[in-house]
């Protein structure tokens, strides 16, 4: 059937919206790169990443990767090249961006803890204070971050960028230097000390408001973090099945963490029942024997990859 001259055909339409079904995702380059894409492995998203390719593939044909520096992904997904990214809430600060903060994910290359930006000195310098940095010179990646937090102490100093390796600046090139750590080890291992902390970091889901304001692709943005905290909510957990007869049933349910109620289901068997729980792996490890000791039987431990609400 031909399509009336002045209208537009639907095949035309259907096609316009397929094109306009395509979330466009920054995903971070660097340190986060694994940990970000075995987050997403975790959740049910495979991607595949050339050595010498910044636009991976993955097996959803309505995602759009792009492999970019952490730093650079507030500036792309505020301008609309991006729809969303995820990237450490201090490059968010550090350059301003008008974003929509649709989640903060608890990952990072080694902890889980908050990525903290300090302040620190030598151990033996005379400097106690971020007063006594009238006048000095300090280097950091996080300049716009530093100079607003010594403005807001009535502090004038030299603020320079740092392009790595900053801790090995002092004292022979600069005076002090505000560092990005997670555990502090490598501060201590160069004999600073901290005198205060500007900022703490955890990864964020941030998103173009115009994006966001967009029905389909805020529904799918939102379906993607859930799956992705499922993921993280799984860390450490495994599922614990045993067969438990009825005369045993209460002892072994005392054994069991008391913050979850088990599942019960009869058997075949009238006098036997199968538990099922979920609990840390390294309460499992200690448990399974005292269980058996209890009566239970029949143990199946199993990982877990999500665990949603």
């Amino acid at each position: 059937m031909e399509t009336p001259p002045g209208t537009v055909s639907p095949d035309w339409e259907e096609r316009v919206r397929a094109i306009s079904r395509v979330l466009r995702i920054g995903i971070p380059k660097g340190s986060l790169q694994e940990a970000t894409l075995s987050l997403f492995k975790r959740a049910g998203f495979t991607f595949s990443v050339s050595s010498r390719s910044y636009y991976p593939s993955v097996d959803d044909p309505e995602l759009e990767p792009t492999l970019l520096r952490a730093q650079e992904i507030p500036r792309y997904v505020a301008e609309g090249v991006l729809d969303c990214g995820l990237t450490g809430w201090d490059n968010v600060v550090e350059c301003d961006a008008d974003v929509v903060d649709m989640a903060e994910l608890l990952y990072s290359k080694a902890t889980t803890k908050p990525y903290r930006w300090v302040l620190a000195v030598p151990e033996d310098s005379g400097i106690q204070t971020v007063q006594d940095l009238q006048g000095k010179r300090i280097a950091t990646e996080l300049v716009n971050v530093t100079k607003k937090y010594l403005a807001s102490h009535g502090v004038q100093a030299s603020v320079e960028f740092s392009w790595g390796a900053t801790e090995v600046k002092v004292p022979y090139l600069v005076d002090a230097i505000v560092e990005g750590t997670e555990t502090g080890s490598t501060l201590r291992a160069h004999r600073l000390k901290i005198l205060d902390t500007l900022l703490e970091s955890t990864t964020r889901w941030i998103a173009n408001r115009d994006s966001h304001a967009d029905d389909w692709k805020r529904e799918k943005m939102e379906s993607i973090i859930l799956l992705l905290r499922g993921a993280l909510e799984a860390d450490g957990l495994v599922g614990l099945k045993m067969n438990v007869s009825r005369r045993d049933l209460a002892a072994v349910i005392g054994l069991l963490p008391a913050m979850k109620r088990p599942t019960i289901s009869q058997l075949s068997d009238e006098e036997w029942v199968a538990v099922e729980t979920i609990l840390p792996e390294r309460t499992a490890r200690d448990l399974i024997p005292q269980l058996k000791r209890a009566g239970a039987e029949g143990f199946v431990e199993y990982p877990l990859l999500k665990v949603i609400p």
